[in-house]
């Protein structure tokens, strides 16, 4: 039997260092999958959850063993799916556009941390069909433009590589063309179909994301604050009565702002997975809580 040859990213993750903490995740990763194998997601299994998580700070969630286990934890709950939609804060965009369906390259759109980083790869499976599905599912005056060379940015492919390391999940990345939420919440319902076809549909952001006031005690002592926790609480209460409504005023209503989103970029991409939900006023379910660098990194699922 002929062994297979190593993917670009495996053989890129194979020059992390061994004392790397994304190197240990791998090697956890590793010994999960082989006593246990992701279960492909079928029919019966239903609508995949629409998932809204926060990124992290450029490639910090690498280091993390906070975000790399509840990650990676989070999609072992989940049926493998057949393809994974993203909508990342770091690609604003109209008309819609997605990425190319195989990219040679990623968006490494982060500077100030090791060049490692430049070096990771993902490459994932060609993602022509869910190109193809997407579009279908778009009115004939509001077909998503098609890239030939876009890669993912790394609201995408940081967090994806923690969740399913392997890069074997065909990924395609649809850009964020309005910051309007009722815009948002109807292209989110336009997408839905795609959970009862086993495709995750992911909004990408962070649920708190003041960067022009980040202090050096938040980004070494993770100090959080007032700004950041009542805008978080905030959000979570809504979210807990299916409050679309009070979420759609955040610019006015939440307590926090302008500060938690001095542009608002990465909370809009909520929008987008709670109109994929079934029913976007039902109560989600919160994956991860808790704050890094000061920044609430909330995310849910709906269902």
């Amino acid at each position: 039997m002929t062994t297979p040859r190593p993917t670009t990213t495996a053989l890129a993750d194979a020059r992390i260092p061994a004392a790397h903490p994304f190197a240990e995740h791998l090697r956890r990763v590793a010994a999960l999958d082989a006593a246990e194998p992701l279960r492909p997601w079928t029919p019966q299994d239903g609508p995949l959850p629409g998932l809204f998580l926060s990124h992290g700070g450029g490639p910090l969630p690498f280091e993390d063993p906070d975000w790399l286990g509840p990650l990676h934890d989070w999609a072992r709950s989940l049926p493998r799916p057949k393809a994974i939609l993203v909508v990342s804060a770091h690609w604003e965009s109209a008309p819609l556009s997605v990425s190319a369906d195989r990219p040679d390259e990623l968006v490494y759109d982060f500077g100030g941390f090791d060049p490692m980083y430049h070096a990771f790869r993902y490459d994932t499976p060609d993602a022509g069909e869910l190109a193809r599905q997407v579009a279908g599912l778009m009115p004939d005056t509001e077909q998503p433009h098609r890239h030939n060379r876009r890669g993912l940015d790394h609201g995408a492919w940081v967090p994806l590589k923690i969740m399913y390391p392997a890069a074997d999940i065909p990924v395609l990345q649809l850009s964020l063309p309005t910051d309007d939420p009722d815009r948002l919440l109807a292209v989110g319902e336009r997408l839905r179909p795609l959970r009862e076809q086993g495709v995750l549909v992911i909004g990408s952001g962070h649920m708190t994301h003041g960067m022009p006031y980040l202090t050096r005690e938040m980004f070494l002592e993770n100090q959080v604050p007032g700004w950041s926790a009542d805008f978080d609480a905030w959000a979570s209460e809504a979210l807990d009565r299916g409050d679309v409504a009070e979420l759609s005023r955040f610019r006015t209503a939440a307590p926090g702002m302008p500060y938690a989103h001095p542009t608002v970029e990465h909370f809009t991409p909520l929008f987008l997975t709670l109109g994929a939900a079934t029913d976007p006023t039902a109560p989600v379910t919160t994956t991860l809580d808790g704050y890094s660098v000061g920044f609430s990194r909330r995310s849910f699922q709906v269902a």
